[in-house]
């Protein structure tokens, strides 16, 4: 939370650090010229401060919770999957399969991508997709936008023992709905809840 122009503006983002790192966390934000907090953040000092509040949301994991997790970010919406993903590959007892589609505008919009790419290199249990709208010359990754086909390639085949985690702007997160329903996974609610098969930061 900031005071920006008189107003106390506030605004939710999850820290990319894990309960492991003891006296601080980190986050992942990503400056947009109209963004009010990203842009006041990034206008900071060292020595500057902001009011911070939480932990939020519904979600917690737990080891080996489930056979496979799929997970469909868009741009920021990497920030909760990150973290996830940093639980399961740093505990060896943990056995999920992790499968992630990342969707981005631009090449230089993907967010956290060398340690993404380091994990998959070094995780047999770990992959990852990429997609772009706007895919720069010699690009051999997905475009476009994110279809039920690459979901049906990418995401764990529907079960009861499977989580689909989405996370990214509304649009996305409406269209990403419509193409799991139909693929046969148990409808996101409006508000998820742990239990659901797909659950939507």
């Amino acid at each position: 939370m900031a005071t920006v122009d008189g107003k106390e503006i506030a605004r939710s983002y999850t820290p990319t650090s894990t309960d492991n790192d003891k006296g601080f966390f980190e986050l992942v934000v990503k400056t947009y010229p109209t963004g009010v907090i990203s842009s006041y953040l990034d206008k900071m000092s060292i020595g500057d401060t902001i009011d911070v509040r939480g932990p939020r949301g519904a979600f917690k994991y737990t080891p080996n919770m489930v056979r496979a997790i799929g997970m469909i970010a868009g741009g920021t919406g990497i920030t909760p999957m990150y973290q996830i993903i940093q639980h399961i590959l740093g505990n060896p007892e943990d056995k999920t399969k992790v499968s992630v589609v990342f969707a981005n505008v631009n090449e230089d919009d993907i967010l956290l991508r060398e340690q993404l790419e380091k994990w998959a290199a070094e995780h047999e249990n770990f992959e990852i997709a990429y997609v772009l709208n706007n895919p720069p010359s010699g690009w051999t990754g997905a475009t476009g936008f994110v279809s039920k086909d690459m979901l049906q390639k990418a995401m764990p085949e529907p079960a009861s023992d499977i989580k689909v985690l989405i996370c990214g702007p509304p649009p996305m997160v409406k269209a990403m709905d419509g193409h799991l329903t139909d693929l046969g996974y148990d409808k996101a609610k409006t508000i998820s809840k742990p239990e659901d098969q797909v659950f939507k930061f």
